[in-house]
Order: structure tokens, then sequence, then C-alpha cells
């Protein structure tokens, strides 16, 4: 793609100058996080109720290793399954996720007392039969939990109630954009392109499944049957006919009783990772990238995400005609704007027969091991994983915290 292509105009964001950034750009720490003469301490926080506690702990084993301990003081903190906070072991093997092993968050250990005062910012350590001990002062979060209880808005609010920065999008923007119903309702009133969909809520399958059924056939076939507030492809099924459907309805109930029925998109999938930009800036976007199942799966699957590498080709840069590479980065800027997110996010969208980009979702706390496609899209865009990590602890510690 040319380097010297002229961006249309009121275009937010050149997505071909990212590449050609010097990294001396990303190096430069925020007064702030040199203001004391101590590192700044990161909590990494993950695990976390969701059925996606695996892929949680797997993304705080690829940021583990990543960041850069000469510049940060890290913490490790885990959340059970159960919701107990426990100070986590940094034996980042015990955390990756592979076919023979699926990591979890022993909630044996010691808990975790989090702050909820704007004047403490300090965590505490309470073990048996002993005082509370403070583990340290928490400069910013880093909360690496996908799913539900951690990507939704809910730790962000935690956090906001004792004034602690942290990475990633606010409560509104963690919520809305988790729940894919309300995620196409803010997308739709923005103007953005979206596919068709039907919403099933658990009231009216309860009163009328016939019903349900009736407006999901009207979507033509096949569909996608989702959970509306579940990722990493958990609970989803391909659906090619109705006498699949009720199986697949109860099949996504199992992780959300709210469930989300697309019509299924002929085309190809693309995805873009945004960065919230520098000093008030706009947006910036990275190269594109695209995934691809070769073989053993109808779609990109949880399998075919984590287990079955040899089963996906992931192409980055994405090989795209430049005006259609443009209109997926103003898709995916557009999105991040109208959402409301800070730092990064991850946005999908469909590249179909007919030369059409719609957008499919947004991910506010996309997968993030260093084989995912969100680090590996800003590393082709010049910038890699360890210094990724270092840009958002920057935006984190340089917003505001209350309302902004």
């Amino acid at each position: 793609m040319a380097e010297n292509s002229q961006a249309a105009p009121g275009e937010s964001v050149a997505r071909r100058t990212i590449g050609s950034l010097s990294m001396n750009e990303y190096d430069q720490p925020s007064p702030e996080s040199t203001a004391g003469p101590r590192k700044p301490t990161v909590a990494i926080v993950f695990g976390g109720r969701s059925c996606e506690h695996a892929v949680s702990c797997a993304t705080a084993a690829g940021v583990m290793k990543a960041i850069n301990r000469d510049t940060y003081d890290v913490i490790p903190i885990g959340i059970a399954k159960d919701g107990r906070w426990v100070v986590a072991s940094e034996d980042t093997g015990a955390l990756e996720l592979s076919a023979g092993h699926v990591p979890e968050v022993d909630g044996s250990g010691a808990a975790v007392l989090v702050p909820l005062s704007t004047t403490e910012r300090s965590l505490r350590v309470l073990e048996p039969g002993a005082p509370p001990r403070v583990l340290g002062e928490v400069d910013v979060v880093f909360p690496l939990l996908h799913g539900p209880f951690g990507e939704d808005g809910t730790i962000q609010g935690l956090l906001e109630l004792a004034d602690i920065r942290y990475v990633g999008s606010g409560v509104l923007a963690s919520a809305v954009m988790m729940d894919k119903h309300y995620m196409k309702v803010i997308f739709a009133g923005h103007g953005l392109p979206i596919g068709p969909y039907v919403v099933i809520s658990d009231r009216e399958w309860q009163r009328d499944p016939a019903a349900s059924m009736d407006a999901v056939a009207s979507l033509g076939w096949p569909v996608f049957v989702k959970p509306a507030r579940a990722g990493s492809s958990m609970g989803i099924t391909r659906v090619s006919g109705p006498q699949d459907l009720a199986a697949a309805i109860e099949f996504a109930r199992e992780h959300d009783p709210k469930v989300v029925v697309e019509a299924g998109i002929v085309g190809r999938e693309i995805e873009c990772g945004v960065l919230e930009g520098r000093d008030g800036g706009p947006p910036r976007a990275s190269e594109l990238g695209e995934i691809q199942v070769v073989q053993g799966h109808d779609f990109y699957d949880f399998e075919a995400k984590y287990l079955a590498e040899s089963d996906v080709e992931l192409s980055c840069p994405a090989k795209l005609p430049d005006h259609v590479a443009d209109e997926v980065c103003r898709i995916a800027v557009a999105a991040f704007e109208a959402a409301g997110c800070e730092g990064l996010a991850r946005v999908d969208c469909f590249y179909t027969e007919h030369g059409d980009v719609i957008l499919n979702e947004i991910n506010t706390m996309p997968g993030f091991t260093p084989l995912s496609m969100y680090p590996k899209m800003w590393a082709e865009s010049g910038l890699d994983y360890s210094s990724l990590i270092d840009e958002l602890i920057q935006l984190a510690l340089a917003r505001r915290t209350g309302l902004r």
C-alpha cells in the first residue's frame, strides 16, 4: 500500500502512517509516571467468574512475561471462579492455555482487600490469624478480565469508586459493548453498517419460544446463535435450518439467558486494532488482520481460537484494496468513538462478496496473548508487544479519574 496516499476529506485517522511513527513517540514516559522516586505499580488482575476465566489467565501470562520490570513494579491479583480476590503466583507457565492444560486461579491464597476510598489506594492482604498487611499502593490496574463480571463495567465501577486509574474503557462503554444487543443499537444509532439480527430475552423465550423461533426464521439461513454477553466464541452455534435452532438457543442460554441471533453474512472476517489517541488526539487504527478457518471448524470457534492453531490462518496485514482497508479503519475508529471507548478495542468487520463492509462487533478487552490478533496487528504497525503494554499503561496514567 502506498505510504503517501491522501486521506479522504474529514478522515479522522490515517491508517497507513501508523507503521512509520518513531518508536520514541511511544517511549516517552508521562509526567505523572516519573513524578515520584518509585516506579509506578501496576496491579494485573485476571481470572474472574466468567466462562472465559482460562482465557484471562492466558492473557495475564503473556502480559506478565512482557511487561517492562525496569519501568513498573507488578502485583499479580487473581480472581477465583467464586469471586475471591487473592495474591496470585507469577508462575506464568501455570497460567498458559493449551489443549492439555486449562489454567485456573487458585482461590486458596491470601485474600486481597480492595480499596474503596478515594484517599487510600493501597491493597491489603488478609491471612488467617494475622492482621491485614499492606501489599502496596497501586498506581494503575490492568484488568485482563474477559466476559461478564469484569469486562462488562463491573470492575471498572469498583475502581471508579476509589479513583484508581485503570487500562481500558470506562463503565458505560464496557457495559454496553459487552451486550451484543445494545452494542448494535448504539452502532445503528450512529449510522454504522450492521447486519440483521434478532434478540431473544429470557422472558420471551419462557413465554413463547415458537414466536422467538419464527422471528429468527425471518432472517433466513444460516444464522449464528450467540449469548448476548459472552466472548471467545463461547456458546455460539452456526445453525443451518430450523430443526437445530431450539438446541442452539438453549446452548447459548447456558452462558447467558439473553440471546442474540445474527443473519449469516458471506464474507471475509477482517479485524482492526484501535488505540486511544495521545493528548486528546484522534484514535489510532492498526494495520488490518484477517482470519480464515482452513479446516475442521464451521466458524472461528473457541477451539479454533485457542487450541487448534493449525486449523486457522491469520494474515496481517490483510490483503485488501486500499479503499476497502481505509473503509474498515474508518468504521473501526467511528465505532470506538460511538461507544465512548478508552485505551484499546478490537473491531471486527465483514467484507462481503458484494464489496460491502459490515460492522460485526467491538471488543473492549480483546484477547491479549502474544499470539492474539490485537497485539499482532500493532506489531505489524510498528508497536511490539512490550511497547504496546507500556503504551496502554501510559494512557491510563495520563487519564484523569472521576467523570470525564
